[in-house]
């Protein structure tokens, strides 16, 4: 049962689906134990309470009361009415038989199917490899329809064997032109007629089976009727009318056709299959809803999956026909497939022979062996090939095996002329063999004479090298014995010399120690007798002398020890003290930093914290800076401590000194008082005596003061030794509070980042299950659907209905009927059995349908709230940046007024124009129609025309500093979380943050930094406040440590500022020269226009579109010139851009000619004013030819507000233009990227300015039913789907943008912040949205995976990028690539092709760049995990130069990562275990450190995965060696900790949970222009 369980996990079948095989298996073993007893003759039951089937019920989840009543009851339904009728005994217990075959052949296709998709390669399988394994010729006393089909299926099999045997064997010959004679053989074709052509036996029983009364007599009466006179091979037994044999190619058999008919049959109650339908087990509804797909005949529609479907009137489902078929035609036709798949591959037998039929041992029946080789054909086989030739060589395997017999003069180039040579020479008789074209054949017994040879040969090699190997190894032997004799032959006789020495030596060394012993016993006694003399006198003279010295010595050693003993009380006193008191502080601030510490690990969870600690960063400065300072008065008091130290100990030395002095003294006068009261004589002697003591004192004395000296200066030099060590240990504290402040420090921004880290990975986790719920939940939903449609089709409606033709059960007695002939009371009596039948299920789903929907809206909430929280922090950032935004407006309004100023002076000239016109009005010279009235005229429209030019150019430049602002604060907001106004705050002194405002005074003509001044002297303000309390200082130098970062992360944000100043320098300087470009080409456009204004108007145009051709080619010219890839890039990019331009420039022109227009039209109506006037000064005797002109009313220019209004009947055709037929490569090549989705959320907005909350609802529900139908219909379509997730998720964030909530309005104009929805919140369409986009996002990923899929494995695995590399394939294996052709394959180049394509149109359609990482970071984890997959199923990828070719291919795929500026993306993190799979097929395989680097590098992948590779791995040359035994039993004791999944591959069906960020637009709606090819003319603008 464990090797079963391991298997199945290694296939990817989980526990929770193991257990429940083995439920369903338990399930049928207890339905085969269920008691069916006999109520009477027509009817039988189930006793009550019955063990078995209460314990089937519970393990498959169904009602008792339904199962005991459908094993006994059976349904019929005739043209008007249904009836349940009771079943016989016999009939119960066969439906019960059946119903157990039928779930386990459903459990057994279940399985079946999920270990082919498990072993699935997505290589296209040239060849494979299978193993059939068939019941022999069964024959017993009483043979049924099962022995029948046996034989059956071993005839057919024994006329391929003989077709592939005896025929295919001559065919050899005659291919190989081999002189042969035919040999007949036995064919069995008319017993398989008999069985199984029109009108045989199974045709006659499917024929009955159909019949209303057909039996078994009446089945077996047709037998006799049509083949007894017939066909030979069938027979009539004498004794029986219900039996038949039927002669076959082994034996007779005799069949009895009792049973035939109900065993061909093999139905299944149709309510019994209902019953397990409704089932609570998961596992069985999915194995019948296998069958539910597989019985709809079409497609789902509107995403619904139908459980039936009505066909026309004489049309059954072919569903329905195909499970009609009988047993005996199922397996006629799955034989008849199973023989094409034999003709197809080239077959090998084994035949089992039985030794006997009671399975003894040792015990053999000859007769019966026999009969089993005459019946599986061996006998035949045997006498074809004594006959011929079976044993065949080609000339290359034969010039191979047999080289050892050749000589080297027999060796020739042909290979066909060498062996033929050879034979010659080994083989006298020229009829044992034949030369066929390829191939040598050998009749029998010769393979067997070459092989002698062949090893009698090798055994005389391998007896001639024995004996030269045992000549050498023999005379080795006898040169080691002779040297090693002579050798002990020298050792032995030295050591006879020595021994011989060394006792003369000894002779004559004890003669002289016995003389000169004797000379030093005498001279010992000697010498101690003259010692002990001169001792006793030293003793009595020393001992006077002592007993003085002792006197004054104890009382001068009694005074030192009285003041060291109290010093050293007084400074324990005072060390006990203060480590009291150092202890108490220790506890105090202890518990200070850990109430600090549980606050700071609560604040370190918020954005706040970080602006906190910035806020009193100057303070905490100021005070390291004292603590800076009182450190370096405790180090000057510490050094004045230990000098006093030292000038003390000297005045306690030279305080001794005198004190000795003074003692001699007294010493002197105290002899010299004794000796006065002597006489002279005696005084006379006794001072010479004295004198001679005093000498003596006086040494021993000088003696004693210089000892004392010598110890003095040792103290000191202690006492300094002392001060070094207490200077070193407090270096070491210091640098050890400073280890320990860093330490904390990064342990604090360690578990920062692991909380950070943690709460990211729930996070997502929470997402993933989300999405997954969401799956279920459409899932859920299919099903909720699914059985309404079957309680609506249960309903009776007008038209033809059939029942349910899942199951063929007792299809015969239910037959079609139309609804029209039905009654009321029938009707309603059919509705209310479903609903009965039904309710209880549709009540359980729709409850847990409400539950889920509880769950998703919890976990909906939980993900709102953490990315509440998430925009939250980012909302704190983004204030910051509004102050530098209010300087950027502050320009731009600068710039405005000036370009407006400019506007006023144009405008200035006007007016004096207009007034010189209007004042020379009545003057001859400026009459209209003059030379000079035209002159200004032309003047004025120049003028006017300049203006213009002047108001676009004004419009141009503020979008462009609008789009240049917005999308240098989108990057500054993504890049720099932290505001320049914060990392001001960070400089550690006035001097720096001058520096700073030094190097930031050239970049204030950016609107950017417009306010930097005010916040460094803000700063400079506060740093000079005063200082803060030191106490509140932390004691173990973590500030220390903060100080110095913060000074290292002012020098880092210094030099950033540097570089922003010196890119906007750059900057500056660029607009500056396409400044004086844009000049340029403005003088020359004026000039050129000057030209062209002097020319007729249709010479303009000509001169116009000349110029514009002859610029492009110049253009052309100069890019054809040049071969970088990249100008050419910047080239089509700007192209596109002069594109887009001039269609803008386009659409304002045409609303300066409308202007234009409008002010001709003014100024004509002046004139015409001023010609009236003037005609009425004209003499009578003047006529005026002029005509009088018309004067038009102007129409004052309608200002959009960004809507489009459609009216509600056009609701239909504009989802059908826009979403169903709309083009994606038209619109994403030709049109803004997103332009359905603006014009979808510009109506929605119109709707939602006139409160009309229907037209909302429906065009939100009418969008999210086309997108999901047109993605269902072209789903297969990669553009279709990028395009629609592309405008989907700008769907959202427009609703989100204009929602009217302050998160989403930050980036917004004040424009766009007018047009946002007033009247209805859409939060909850805006979440309906997003699980749309979400549905989308996963089919992208399968239609991705489906297209990269048939690549991987070619181009990452088999193709070689290296030529030359793998060259040499591993010895024993097949070269599997080599069927494959070359033009069908893909190569690495493929792959990059392809995902470049993905990439390129997911651009094209204008999708989020963070969504765009997304889908290749789900791209490269397909590509790992399939490789990998491969490279673990397949031994010949697993080798050394595969490993390279591995790594080169993933080289070139972080290249494109690169070259697309997608390695922060985490694709690079998918490939790991691929990359470290790669390494581990070149690293070293053999020793213990091999070992231990193989685990600290393959982290990534699991035990399984390791070991696998290891096993796998197959060396190419003999320089490569296979990996041992021991050496990955080592790999696996190491690994045997790790806490990990036992899968061996990696689930490539897993997809990373998505995320939609929100990516505002700064494209106005009002500026949006509904192109014609859409044709939504019927929308207007509003």
């Amino acid at each position: 049962m464990s090797n079963t369980r391991q298997a199945f996990t290694l296939l990817g079948i989980n526990e929770s689906y193991q257990m429940g095989l083995f439920q369903i298996l338990a399930a049928i073993l207890h339905l085969g134990n269920v008691e069916i007893k006999d109520r009477d003759a027509d009817s039988c039951i189930i006793p009550p309470n019955n063990g078995h089937l209460t314990a089937f019920c519970e393990l498959m989840g169904v009602t008792y009361q339904d199962m005991s009543h459908w094993l006994c009851h059976r349904k019929l339904k005739t043209a008007t009415e249904t009836y349940i009728k009771t079943t016989p005994k016999i009939q119960a217990v066969n439906s019960r038989d059946a119903l157990a075959k039928h779930i386990y052949a459903k459990l057994f296709n279940w399985i079946v199917d999920h270990v082919n998709q498990a072993l699935h390669s997505t290589v296209k399988q040239h060849s494979f490899i299978g193993v059939l394994d068939i019941y022999g010729f069964e024959t017993f006393e009483i043979n049924s329809f099962e022995q029948f089909c046996i034989n059956y299926a071993n005839e057919k099999l024994q006329q391929q064997f003989n077709m592939h045997v005896f025929k295919l064997e001559q065919e050899e010959y005659m291919k190989e032109q081999i002189p042969w004679t035919l040999i007949d053989f036995y064919d069995n074709q008319p017993c398989i007629n008999l069985i199984e052509s029109k009108m045989g036996i199974l045709d006659l029983l499917d024929e009955e089976c159909k019949m209303p009364k057909g039996s078994d007599d009446s089945w077996a009466q047709k037998l006799y009727n049509t083949h007894l006179k017939t066909c030979a091979l069938f027979e009539k037994p004498r004794m029986s009318n219900r039996a038949f044999i039927i002669q076959h190619f082994a034996d007779k058999v005799e069949y009895q056709c009792e049973g035939f008919l109900e065993k061909n049959k093999d139905t299944v109650n149709e309510e019994q299959i209902n019953v397990l339908k409704a089932s609570k087990f998961d596992l069985l509804v999915e194995l019948f809803r296998d069958e539910e797909k597989a019985t709809t005949p079409t497609g789902p529609t509107t995403g619904k999956r139908m459980l039936s479907v009505r066909p026309d009137k004489g049309r059954p489902n072919q569903a329905s026909k195909e499970h009609k078929k009988t047993v005996g035609l199922q397996f006629r036709n799955s034989l008849h497939l199973l023989m094409e798949t034999l003709n197809a591959t080239t077959p090998h037998y084994v035949r089992c022979i039985k030794p006997n039929d009671y399975k003894h041992a040792f015990t053999f029946d000859p007769k019966r062996a026999v009969q089993q080789l005459r019946a599986c054909g061996v006998l035949e086989t045997i006498r074809i090939s004594a006959a011929g030739f079976p044993s065949r060589w080609t000339y290359q395997e034969f010039f191979s095996r047999y080289r050892v017999l050749m000589k080297q003069k027999d060796v020739l180039a042909d290979r066909k002329l060498t062996c033929k040579n050879v034979l010659e020479q080994l083989v006298q008789d020229p009829d044992k063999y034949q030369f066929g074209k390829t191939k040598i054949f050998f009749r029998a017994g010769q393979v067997a004479y070459l092989e002698k040879l062949r090893a009698d040969k090798l055994r005389a090699a391998c007896i001639r090298i024995q004996k030269t190997i045992r000549c050498w190894l023999a005379r080795k032997k006898y040169l080691r014995m002779k040297n090693a004799s002579i050798t002990i032959q020298r050792y032995v006789r030295g050591h006879q010399a020595r021994r011989l020495a060394k006792f003369l030596r000894r002779t004559r060394a004890a003669i002289i120690i016995q003389k000169y012993q004797r000379m030093y016993v005498e001279r010992t006694r000697f010498r101690r007798k003259k010692a002990a003399a001169l001792a006793m006198q030293c003793i009595l003279r020393a001992y006077m002398a002592r007993q003085n010295y002792n006197r004054l010595l104890r009382e001068h050693k009694t005074v030192l020890i009285q003041k060291m003993v109290r010093g050293w009380l007084a400074r324990q006193w005072y060390k006990r003290t203060l480590q009291a008191i150092v202890y108490l502080q220790c506890c105090v601030r202890r518990m200070r930093a850990k109430r600090e510490l549980k606050k700071l690990k609560i604040e370190a969870r918020s954005v706040e914290h970080y602006k906190k600690l910035n806020i009193g960063m100057e303070n905490k400065i100021m005070q390291l800076q004292r603590r800076v300072d009182e450190q370096n008065k405790e180090n000057r008091t510490i050094s004045e401590r230990l000098t006093s130290l030292e000038s003390s100990h000297t005045v306690e030395t030279e305080r001794l000194k005198k004190e000795v002095g003074r003692l001699r003294t007294a010493e002197d006068e105290a002899k010299a008082n004794a000796n006065k009261v002597t006489s002279l004589l005696e005084e006379l002697a006794r001072l010479r005596q004295e004198l001679a003591t005093t000498q003596k004192d006086k040494k021993v004395i000088e003696d004693w003061a210089e000892k004392y000296r010598d110890e003095m200066e040792q103290m000191v030099a202690e006492l300094k030794e002392q001060n070094g060590l207490l200077k070193n240990e407090k270096e070491d504290l210091n640098r050890l509070i400073q280890e320990q402040s860093q330490q904390m420090t990064e342990k604090m921004q360690r578990a920062l980042q692991e909380e950070t880290q943690q709460l990211e990975n729930d996070l997502n986790e929470e997402r993933s299950r989300y999405q997954n719920l969401l799956t279920e939940h459409l899932r859920l939903e299919e099903r909720y659907d699914d059985l309404k449609e079957s309680i609506s089709v249960a309903v009776p409606k007008p038209g033809h209905r059939r029942t349910d033709s899942t199951h063929s059960s007792n299809e015969s007695e239910s037959t079609y009927m139309s609804e029209f002939a039905e009654s009321e009371e029938g009707s309603r009596a059919g509705e209310d059995m479903t609903r009965g039948g039904d309710m209880s299920t549709f009540l359980k789903m729709q409850k847990r349908v409400t539950e889920l929907e509880q769950e998703k809206h919890s976990l909906q909430n939980e993900l709102d709230r953490r990315e509440e929280q998430f925009q939250r922090a980012r909302a704190r950032d983004d204030e910051e940046h509004k102050k530098a935004r209010s300087a950027e407006l502050e320009y731009e309004s600068l710039k405005r007024q000036e370009l407006e100023s400019e506007n006023k002076k144009l405008k200035h000239n006007l007016n004096e124009m207009r007034q010189l016109l209007s004042g020379n009005a009545g003057a001859n010279t400026s009459a209209p129609g003059s030379p000079a009235y035209k002159v200004l005229l032309d003047q004025l429209n120049a003028s006017n025309e300049e203006l213009e030019v002047r108001k676009d150019e004004v419009l141009i430049l503020r979008s462009q500093l609008v789009s240049h602002k917005e999308a240098m604060q989108h990057k500054e907001t993504m890049t720099e979380p932290m505001s320049h106004p914060e990392d001001l705050r960070k400089m550690k002194d006035a001097g720096e943050m001058t520096q700073a405002y030094l190097g930031l005074k050239d970049t204030n003509r950016s609107p950017r930094f417009l306010r930097k001044p005010l916040e460094v002297n803000e700063l400079v303000n506060r740093l000079r406040s005063p200082a803060p309390d030191y106490h509140k200082l932390n004691e173990d130098g973590e500030l220390w440590l903060v100080y110095e970062g913060l000074k290292e992360t002012n020098r880092l944000l210094e030099s950033q500022l540097q570089m922003q100043r010196r890119s906007h320098d750059n900057e500056v300087e660029v607009l500056r020269g396409e400044l004086q470009s844009m000049k340029e080409e403005n003088n020359r456009q004026q000039q050129l226009l000057a030209q062209n204004l002097q020319l007729p108007p249709e010479a303009r145009i000509e001169a116009s579109l000349q110029h514009e051709i002859t610029r492009l080619t110049n253009e052309n010219l100069e890019m054809l010139n040049t071969d970088d890839p990249g100008k050419i890039r910047l080239y089509r990019i700007n192209v596109l851009k002069r594109m887009i331009d001039l269609m803008e420039q386009l659409e304002k022109q045409d609303k300066t000619v409308r202007k234009l227009k409008k002010q001709l039209k003014v100024f004509a109506k002046k004139i015409g004013e001023l010609e009236v006037g003037q005609v009425e000064n004209v003499s009578p005797g003047q006529t005026v030819d002029e005509p009088i002109r018309p004067v038009n009313i102007p129409r004052r220019e309608k200002d959009f507000q960004g809507m489009l209004e459609y009216k509600k009947e056009d609701e239909l055709k504009l989802v059908k233009n826009l979403i169903l037929e709309l083009k994606p490569r038209g619109v994403a090549v030709n049109l803004i990227p997103g332009l359905p989705a603006y014009i979808l959320f510009m109506c929605l907005r119109h709707a939602d300015y006139v409160n009309d909350d229907q037209r909302v609802r429906s065009l939100l529900t009418c969008t999210i039913n086309s997108i999901k139908k047109i993605l269902k219909k072209r789903g297969d379509d990669f553009e279709t789907v990028s395009f629609w997730l592309s405008n989907t998720c700008r769907f959202l964030h427009c609703l989100k943008q204009y929602s009217g909530d302050e998160q989403f309005m930050k980036h917004n104009s004040t424009k766009q912040n007018e047009h946002c929805l007033s009247n209805f919140d859409l939060a909850e369409y805006r979440q309906v949205l997003s699980d749309l986009a979400i549905q989308i996002y996963q089919q992208l990923i399968k239609c991705m995976e489906n297209i990269l899929q048939p690549m991987i494995v070619s181009g990452m695995l088999e193709h070689e990028t290296i030529q030359g590399v793998s060259g040499v394939k591993p010895t024993g294996l097949r070269k599997r690539t080599s069927s494959i052709a070359d033009e069908g394959t893909y190569t690495l180049d493929s792959i990059l092709r392809q995902l470049n394509s993905f990439h390129s149109t997911m651009c094209q359609h204008g999708t989020d760049p963070e969504l765009i990482k997304q889908v290749v970071k789900q791209q490269f984890y397909i590509i790992g995990a399939v490789t990998l997959n491969n490279l673990l199923l397949r031994k010949d990828m697993c080798s050394w130069s595969k490993g390279m070719q591995i790594r080169y291919n993933v080289s070139q795929l972080e290249e494109w990562l690169r070259e697309k500026n997608l390695m922060n993306c985490g694709a690079k993190e998918t490939l790991e275990p691929l990359i470290q799979a790669a390494q581990l097929l070149q690293v070293k395989k053999k020793t213990d450190e091999d070992a231990e680097a193989i685990c600290s590098m393959c982290n990534a992948l699991t035990t399984a995965q390791i070991v696998k590779v290891l096993n796998l791995y197959t060396p190419l040359n003999e320089f490569e060696e296979r990996v041992s035994v021991t050496f990955i039993r080592t790999i696996q004791t190491r690994l045997r900790d790790r806490m990990e999944s036992p899968q061996l591959l990696m689930d490539t069906k897993m997809i990373y949970p998505v995320t939609f960020p929100f990516n505002p637009s700064s494209l106005a709606l009002e500026t949006i222009q509904i192109p014609t090819s859409l044709n939504l003319s019927f929308l207007t603008r509003v």
